[in-house]
């Protein structure tokens, strides 16, 4: 199997790491093949590489303006952070005065490392302090009134010179005027990770005991980094051993990187023809970038402000697309972006924006471009036309308007799942009546939902909310709709009456089938449930049941808001299974497992108090003690967010045929039956990748592909992705529902030595 990537790659992700410059590179090369002394070693060889270290270091001084303060080498700048805190608290801890409460105090945007470093070593030294974050504003600013306040009892400070998320930049001058005359003694750690190259330093100037730097933010390797610390300040070695570096950090040096660091330092520290372009440069560069995003997506909203932040950080958020769609999106098209710290690239949304008050969706959609000193104006261009090629991608997909009015017309049918966080929205499209109705929608795809109907030149017969929300408002008469008369969740007043296994119920025709309505309440009073029925020679046949927060996956919906109760819940479930059969497809309102839909004999197997109600063998008191507890206990841990499963149970995890590259290529070679499903969006294909699969199945449309093969589970599927994380779980959620014969690619085609 192979997969080609016609371009080239472009890499806006400097933030989180930098290509090793060539020079540095060959000079870490030579080090190592030629100059490979001991530093420590008093022979020729060992002091011809001291000697190649104390350049260095003299050169490291230059570029940081150390004057007096001491420069030592580390791995990086979390041992870096690591050797400023432990200094700092073991000499604080000696002028600790009893029965006094004592803060560490550090920036609410701050790297993980520093909070976590602070919580780390306070609690080793016994120190006991409280630690506290200091707020920012809108713009990213530390609150200098809560310094001032806070300051006179704090034994410590961290601040960071600027934010790796953001780009954000701290007024030194400003903090410094602040912290000292509040307290003059404390000690002042300040992260200049991302300052290095980007802002001027002249660190013997101010009063700023430690400032640890990392080499692979800055195009040398990984593994260097280096720690100013102020002549006056205290120092606890960090790592104790054979006395290297003057005694204050052993470990045999890392000359390589040493080399390399060597000639980063030469390009600072040039006045003319250096490879680092010039502040006017950058800022034409993030102007160009800039002009070009909102050119592509003009809905887009940045989330740092350019007049207090570096050039060369873009964080911004497109309204109704997710970090992760956006992130697939430009790396289909071989631009390398993030979503935020590439420390926390698991966490679903930004603290740092969080911190800043910024709305909860810019925080969840936030996707950071950074890019280096280094780069070029060549690579700016390409990436500028590269994003525009993915405006143009959604566009034809019908995901946004597409600039040249151009869009796939290749008809939409069948089921669309969208999320937004937990919550699910669904729309479901007939071909043939160029008809659709959508459940749930939700506020983040109102644009989304209306450019897909408008591309795909269908009529909305409904929107349609299952009950009402209590974590998000309703979208619907944002939607483009017929003028009709409906009740308060969308319901039209005008639909027919059909009788569906005995039961009478209200329904409304898309083409052939028929959407009937439900009530359930118990998760609210005003609860429903919406079952798609298809038509054939007078014989309806369940396809899909919008459940709401009935059941969902691995839970039931809460029964604990005002307008609840989990008696009626009890009786809606029994009534509800009733009418559909044990593997119907059920698509409830929310998915916080990212296991898209589930079915009865799903959740029977691990939901023992579902099992308990569909087998009428609990009685009804016992279901609401039971249901009060469940309930309970998803309160106390959801905290301020409002979660509307209860959960009873652990997520299952089933046993997948994971695939090297080599080992598919061997396996598809003897078997022919396989179908091998790649299932990244259409978008994704749109940005000139080979169509080496024999199918394409979105994860937008894997509920519709469940459905559509519900007959046939033994198949044999192996699912692509990207990365393999996509795959995986849609393997995991087809092995959950029945199909016997699931694989997946580890690594996605990402790690295909072709792509």
């Amino acid at each position: 199997m192979t997969v080609e990537t016609v371009l080239p790659q472009i890499y806006l992700d400097a933030n989180a790491t930098t290509p090793v410059l060539e020079q540095a590179a060959d000079a870490a090369l030579v080090t190592m093949k030629t100059m490979f002394g001991n530093p420590s070693s008093s022979h020729i060889t060992g002091l011809q590489a001291k000697q190649l270290m104390e350049h260095t270091r003299q050169k490291a001084r230059a570029v940081l303006g150390s004057g007096h303060g001491r420069v030592i080498f580390t791995s990086g700048a979390t041992e870096g952070i690591q050797t400023g805190i432990l200094s700092a608290l073991c000499e604080a801890k000696k002028k600790i005065q009893p029965n006094k409460k004592y803060t560490l105090l550090y920036g609410a945007t701050e790297h993980k490392a520093v909070p976590e470093s602070l919580k780390h070593w306070n609690q080793i030294l016994e120190i006991n302090a409280d630690v506290k974050a200091i707020p920012v504003d809108g713009a990213g600013n530390l609150d200098l009134a809560f310094i001032a306040n806070e300051v006179p009892n704090a034994l410590m400070i961290c601040t960071m010179a600027v934010n790796n998320e953001t780009g954000v930049y701290q007024d030194l001058n400003k903090l410094e005027e602040v912290i000292r005359k509040h307290n003059s003694d404390i000690f002042w750690m300040v992260d200049c990770v991302q300052a290095l190259g980007k802002r001027s330093l002249n660190l013997a100037r101010t009063t700023i005991d430690y400032a640890p730097f990392s080499g692979h933010k800055l195009y040398a390797p990984k593994g260097i980094g280096f720690v100013y610390i102020r002549e006056t300040a205290p120092f606890t070695p960090f790592i104790a051993g054979g006395g290297q570096e003057s005694g204050l950090r052993s470990g045999t040096e890392n000359l390589p990187g040493l080399a390399a660091l060597s000639v980063i330092f030469d390009e600072l520290l040039k006045e003319n023809d250096s490879q680092f372009a010039s502040v006017d440069k950058l800022h034409n560069f993030r102007n160009q970038l800039t002009q070009t995003l909102k050119d592509a997506f003009p809905t887009i909203v940045f989330n740092n402000q350019f007049s207090n932040s570096v050039p060369t950080t873009l964080n911004f958020a497109i309204p109704g697309f997710s970090s992760k769609e956006i992130m697939d999106l430009f790396d289909a098209a071989n631009i390398r972006v993030s979503s935020g710290s590439a420390c926390s690239s698991k966490v679903t949304r930004s603290f740092v924006l969080d911190a800043m008050g910024l709305p909860a969706w810019q925080s969840e959609s936030a996707i950071r471009l950074s890019f280096g000193p280094a780069t070029t104006q060549t690579e700016i261009d390409a990436a500028c036309e590269r994003i525009l090629h993915c405006a143009q991608a959604l566009g034809h997909s019908c995901l946004m308007q597409a600039a040249n009015g151009v869009n796939n017309k290749e008809a939409l049918d069948g089921l669309v799942q969208f999320k937004v966080g937990g919550a699910c929205c669904w729309l479901f499209a007939d071909k043939q009546s160029k008809t659709a109705i959508i459940i749930d929608p939700l506020p983040e795809l109102v644009e989304r939902l209306n450019t897909i109907l408008e591309c795909q030149q269908l009529t909305l017969l409904a929107a349609l909310d299952t009950h009402g929300h209590a974590d998000h408002e309703s979208s619907r008469t944002a939607l483009t709709l017929p003028k009709q008369t409906c009740d308060h969740l969308g319901w039209p007043t005008q639909t027919t009456q059909i009788e569906f296994k005995g039961q009478p119920l209200e329904a409304l025709a898309i083409g052939h089938y028929r959407l009937a309505k439900l009530a359930t309440p118990g998760h609210t009073e005003d609860s429903v449930t919406f079952m798609l029925l298809e038509q054939q020679q007078g014989e309806y046949t369940i396809r899909y049941v919008f459940c709401g927060d009935l059941i969902l996956m691995g839970a039931l919906g809460r029964t604990n808001f005002s307008t609840s109760s989990s008696k009626a819940m009890m009786h809606s479930i029994q009534l509800l299974a009733q009418l559909i059969e044990s593997d119907t497809l059920l698509c409830p309102s929310h998915d916080y497992n990212n296991e898209f839909a589930t079915t009865l004999a799903a959740e029977c197997n691990r939901n023992l108090l579902l099992n308990s109600v569909l087998q009428h063998d609990i009685a009804v008191d016992i279901f609401v003690e039971k249901k009060a507890q469940i309930d309970k206990n998803i309160v106390d841990e959801a905290g301020s967010e409002i979660m509307c499963g209860a959960t009873v149970c652990t997520k299952n995890q089933f046993e997948l045929h994971e695939y090297t590259t080599k080992e598919l290529n061997a396996h598809i070679a003897n078997n022919e039956s396989v179908l091998l499903i790649d299932i990244r969006e259409p978008h994704e294909y749109a940005l000139n990748h080979d169509r080496a699969f024999d199918q394409n199945v979105p994860l937008t449309r894997l509920t519709d592909f469940i459905c559509k093969h519900s007959q046939d589970k033994s198949k044999e599927l192996v699912l692509v992705c990207r990365s393999g994380s996509r795959s995986q779980a849609a393997a995991q959620a087809l092995a959950r529902l029945g199909f016997h014969n699931i694989g997946h690619l580890k690594g996605g085609y990402a790690l295909i030595p072709s792509a």
